[in-house]
């Protein structure tokens, strides 16, 4: 059939297959203009591999260190009427070039939070690689059930002790309107940081950890995001900050319990970018959107990959992770330079309706956005049919 895209809120609800195979292949080829990575993983578990962050990981350690790869998603695919999502076409695309390139890569598709997930992957490492050197933790869910008691938790973007409100995009129309959100009630903060905190991080580790496959001196990295004071109130004081608090209470124990096998727990903070989950959360797209149009413009805006290849190749193998002062990475230096955060927040105080195009990267946010599920790359030909129900090679 023929796929275009068809954009409902903040998701798309088709994705592209050749496009997104496309969009692989891009990603690829940034990590191996750059050479391969000294010293860098060989053996690696990414839970969360099939979108954003947690695809791009994979790609990095795959095709930057020649890493045998283990990725974990929740992705749904293609029928003879329906496409797949993204992850799924961006896994069959990944898969192929890693067989190709001679590389181990395998995959299973099911809920991550859950046990029976957990030991189908434990026993597949102890069969194929024996024990892993690198765990990447990139999972994004608005939801998730308990493995031990069956409850499901739903989180929630919401501001904490009072309403909230600013500016925001409306990525569908273009215009900058003005956004108020009530704050969390209730269990809203203990519902979302069962969703998006570190215990799911943890109870992996602790899983991979008994089975004795990991590795001695693993390091194992979740992604997390601070940002600017306008994002605060939604994000690192809201509902979702309190979550990512929490992940960094579950890295400081993690780094404990690997004490024992010289390993190291890291979070990373990355650089704001155009992701499915970033395109949830108010006020967030618009902060892109003015980001994108400093940093270009500075000449040192990255994607997706280059923010991962660049945490791997130059933070966490090559002996210099340079932590702050919470022991954390950050990849989003580039970002929080205060002559781009000096910038940004002048034009956040300017910008409107009639003058977004001048003062933000509107178009650039809309063309990753696209990109994000295999539309508007180039070489691609969108007027022919697709091939929709491909399978993920590990999977058929």
């Amino acid at each position: 059939m023929i796929v275009s895209p068809k954009i409902r809120g903040f998701i798309c609800t088709t994705a592209h297959p050749e496009g997104c195979a496309k969009h692989v292949e891009e990603q690829i080829a940034v990590v191996k203009k750059r050479g391969l990575i000294s010293n860098g993983p060989k053996k690696v578990l990414v839970i969360g591999s099939s979108t954003g962050y947690g695809l791009s990981s994979r790609i990095a350690a795959a095709f930057g260190a020649n890493a045998a790869t283990i990725g974990v998603f929740f992705e749904r695919p293609g029928s003879e009427d329906k496409t797949a999502t993204a992850g799924w076409y961006n896994t069959v695309a990944f898969e192929r070039q890693a067989h190709d390139a001679g590389l181990y890569a395998r995959s299973f598709n099911g809920d991550a939070f859950s046990d029976e997930v957990k030991q189908e992957v434990i026993a597949a490492v102890k069969e194929d690689l024996g024990q892993v050197d690198l765990v990447i933790y990139s999972l994004a869910s608005p939801r998730r059930t308990d493995p031990k008691t069956g409850e499901v938790y739903k989180s929630v973007l919401k501001p904490i002790g009072q309403v909230y409100t600013n500016k925001t995009l409306n990525t569908g129309t273009g215009s900058v309107d003005e956004v108020t959100i009530e704050p969390a009630e209730g269990d809203d903060i203990e519902q979302t940081v069962k969703v998006m905190g570190g215990e799911d991080w943890e109870m992996w580790m602790d899983a991979l950890l008994a089975a004795g496959v990991l590795s001695e001196e693993v390091q194992t990295v979740s992604y997390s995001y601070i940002g600017p004071e306008v994002t605060w109130p939604i994000y690192k004081n809201g509902t979702i900050g309190k979550a990512k608090e929490d992940l960094e209470k579950v890295q400081r124990s993690l780094d404990a319990k690997l004490a024992k096998i010289s390993g190291k727990a890291w979070v990373s903070v990355n650089k704001a970018l155009v992701t499915q989950a970033s395109s949830a959360i108010p006020v967030v797209p618009l902060y892109i959107s003015l980001l994108y149009k400093a940093m270009k413009a500075a000449g040192n805006h990255e994607d997706t990959i280059e923010q991962m290849d660049r945490l791997l190749r130059e933070r966490l193998y090559n002996g210099n992770p340079q932590p702050d002062e919470a022991g954390r990475i950050r990849v989003d230096d580039w970002e929080m330079s205060p002559e781009i955060q000096e910038l940004v927040g002048k034009r956040w105080t300017e910008v409107n309706t009639e003058n977004l195009n001048q003062l933000a990267d509107f178009e650039g946010y809309q063309s990753s956005f696209l990109r994000l599920f295999g539309f508007g790359l180039e070489g691609v030909d969108y007027t022919k049919d697709s091939d929709i129900a491909v399978c993920v090679p590990s999977l058929a």
